[in-house]
């Protein structure tokens, strides 16, 4: 049933998709430390989160930057983390049944939370409002959030004098978490790439471990049956 304007299912949905998006949002302000205190300008951190737009992805090429590694390493490492994404499209394509330049809009909103709220709905109709209105809330709070920490870090000066520069580890961790507190099969695979990062550390250019390590995390995220 397609719900009204002023129907109180769907303002619930929309309130609730505001939320996750301040929520998620106000992470942006440790990318944009992160990314300054790893070297990158507040045009490039910016930049980053308006053109690349998923969290992980950003934290992995400023993981990479500030461990010394290569641009061919920090695109790779993003980009295999950002590859999930494809699996979400997959899923909301039927749900969305977005055309033309709105298609590619919903192509560069289709994150882990708009994907969450989208499908979590009761009908296409409020998978689309979910979507649209997460989307919108965590891409404005996110690159807000984003340009006051890498301003705030720039106008510190040098950011290892604070500890700054332990924001991008400190970050990696964030990552890991979740995976530790979920199902058994997906701690072993968190671990796994904990484990493959250690190893590789002493034995290869800067880059590559969290190259290797993000591909184990990838497995993490698509684990068939599990919920998202």
């Amino acid at each position: 049933m397609t719900a009204a304007p002023d129907d109180p299912t769907r303002a619930s949905v929309i309130r609730d998709s505001l939320g996750v998006g301040l929520a998620v949002g106000a992470y942006g302000f440790a990318f944009g430390a992160a990314s300054v205190a790893a070297g990158l300008s507040v045009l490039q951190t910016s930049l980053l989160s308006l053109l690349a737009f998923t969290g992980g992805t950003q934290f992995a090429v400023v993981g990479v930057v500030a461990g010394g590694g290569s641009l061919a390493a920090a695109l790779s490492s993003g980009l295999l983390l950002g590859s999930r994404n494809t699996l979400y499209a997959m899923r909301l394509a039927p749900l969305l049944q977005a055309r033309g330049l709105r298609r590619l809009l919903a192509a560069h909103g289709t994150i882990d939370e708009s994907t969450a709220m989208a499908i979590a709905q009761k009908s296409p109709q409020l998978s689309r409002v979910a979507f649209w209105w997460t989307f919108g809330g965590v891409f404005v709070f996110w690159n807000l959030a984003t340009l006051l920490g890498a301003v705030g870090t720039s106008a510190l000066g040098d950011p290892n004098r604070f500890g700054l520069d332990a924001v991008v580890p400190a970050a990696f961790l964030a990552l890991l978490a979740p995976r530790l507190r979920a199902g058994a099969i997906e701690r072993r695979v968190a671990l796994g790439g904990a484990a493959i990062a250690v190893v590789l550390i002493p034995l290869t250019p800067p880059g590559v471990p969290v190259l290797a390590s993000c591909a184990a995390l990838l497995l993490a995220t698509t684990i068939p049956g599990r919920r998202r």
